[in-house]
């Protein structure tokens, strides 16, 4: 028997952000979600279907010409759902991979020829799977192929892990604002240890899920120091994303026309904005 969602869908009818997004513009974090791959039996939340076609309705509503889609952890190791979106040439997408340690050279590179560009660490939750111990071997067979690791970390609870993450010798991708909370300060430990981070040549962030560092639905108005701090550190090292469908939003569920006018708060200068849009994405990501 299929199991039931226990989260809300997403807002189904996105409005347009309040300026246009530039040509080239990047959602760089969503999920798709469907039955055509089985749910691991023990999962944090059950999802609404939300494959593709519902996908590119609201990024196109947004303005957007091209997206990153990274794996759930709720699948596990089964990327299939996001290769066949990637074989389906619907859009022009790259992916960000869950794997398994012992997954093969000859498994990698052939992921590489679909599209995917990198595979996600989870430090920040108890789902089973690769951990930051795994990270330093899995850098160097990642490397040569010009792909990155991504964590999702939390650097409120293990502000210590930013010292591991800056050893690492590949491109390394914090998702998520890397679960710092606002309401800490800008000079709170767990922020200062992403900026630092921010100051090294090979990492990255990205704008993303703003419900999960603040409380302040449904603007997070107290977000847009730490974007801005975040942007002065790294403005070529800066991505965005939607986090579509927002399986962890639950009571902040917005439509994401807000989502993408919170990036224009947080970067009014637009050329900037086209950096973090398209220019960062372009080079993150190999799109042609």
């Amino acid at each position: 028997m299929e199991r039931r969602p226990d989260i809300p869908p997403p807002v189904a009818d996105t409005r347009p952000p309040r300026e246009r997004f530039p040509p080239g513009a990047t959602d760089c974090h969503a999920h798709i979600f469907g039955p055509e791959t089985p749910l691991l039996p023990k999962t944090h939340f059950v999802p609404h279907h939300t494959p593709l076609p519902a996908y590119l309705k609201m990024l196109r509503a947004l303005g957007c010409e091209r997206a990153v889609l990274v794996q759930p952890s709720v699948y596990g190791t089964d990327n299939g759902m996001i290769t066949a979106a990637l074989h389906s040439k619907a859009f022009p997408l790259r992916a960000v991979a869950v794997v398994s340690e012992d997954i093969s050279d000859r498994e990698i590179e052939s992921m590489h020829a679909d599209g995917f560009r990198g595979v996600r660490i989870n430090t920040a939750s108890a789902t089973k799977g690769l951990r930051l111990e795994h990270a330093p071997r899995l850098a160097e067979r990642l490397r040569p192929l010009g792909w990155h690791l991504q964590f999702f970390v939390n650097l409120r609870q293990t502000p210590q892990i930013a010292e591991e993450l800056a050893k690492l010798n590949v491109t390394i991708v914090i998702d998520h604002f890397g679960r710092i909370s606002a309401a800490d300060g800008l000079d709170a430990p767990p922020f200062q240890a992403l900026l630092r981070l921010l100051e090294r040549d090979n990492c990255w962030a990205k704008l993303s899920a703003p419900y999960f560092p603040s409380a302040q639905f449904p603007r997070y108005a107290d977000l847009a120091p730490y974007a801005r701090a975040m942007v002065a550190a790294a403005p070529g090292r800066v991505v965005w994303g939607t986090d579509w469908p927002h399986a962890s939003a639950r009571d902040k569920m917005q439509n994401d026309g807000d989502h993408a006018d919170q990036l224009i708060d947080w970067v009014p200068d637009a050329a900037q904005r086209k950096r973090i849009l398209v220019d960062n994405p372009q080079r993150l990501y190999s799109f042609q």
